[in-house]
């Protein structure tokens, strides 16, 4: 995947793990179940306004709390494509990486778009394109050993290749 588009769902700082997906949801292992509950503590409608390519935007620390592959999972299997944020837990960040979900650090952009914002990411550039405000906001883009990691959809498939 070389580019998003998709409307913008915006949250704010210290966006957790257990608000991400609910613990009492950790005993599936089922994608598309998790899917389901993604968001809904803080957002019961999310679930139901998320369309495949949408793009979750968080503030500070997105990710925190513990350190489940449940919560990238979750989100990637919602139809988020990727996610922006002004700074990630790394742990969110690494498991994020391994499973080929494409997350950029853009302080500007998490600022700037608003819920209900189309933006579009060129993941090679690392452009963020507001379409409704017409802005651009940088990111850095992903060094080519990540690109291999997302583009193969997660650590494991790029190893077998």
């Amino acid at each position: 995947m070389k580019h998003a588009k998709g409307i913008a769902h915006k949250y704010g700082d210290n966006i957790d793990t257990d608000v991400i997906i609910p613990a009492r949801y950790l005993n599936t292992i089922d994608h598309k179940e998790l899917a389901s509950h993604c968001m809904e503590d803080i957002d019961k409608e999310f679930i139901h306004k998320v369309k495949p390519g949408d793009i979750m935007v968080g503030g500070s620390n997105f990710g925190c709390g513990s350190s489940r592959e449940h919560a990238p999972i979750a989100i990637k299997a919602s139809g988020i494509s990727c996610v922006i944020a002004k700074t990630y837990a790394r742990i969110f960040y690494r498991n994020s990486i391994n499973i080929g979900f494409p997350i950029l650090e853009c302080t500007e952009a998490s600022e700037r778009i608003e819920s209900g914002d189309e933006i579009e990411v060129d993941f090679d550039t690392g452009v963020i394109s507001n379409l409704t405000k017409n802005e651009t906001y940088q990111a850095q883009p992903f060094p080519d050993f990540m690109k291999k990691i997302i583009a193969a959809n997660g650590l494991l498939n790029s190893i077998k290749k």
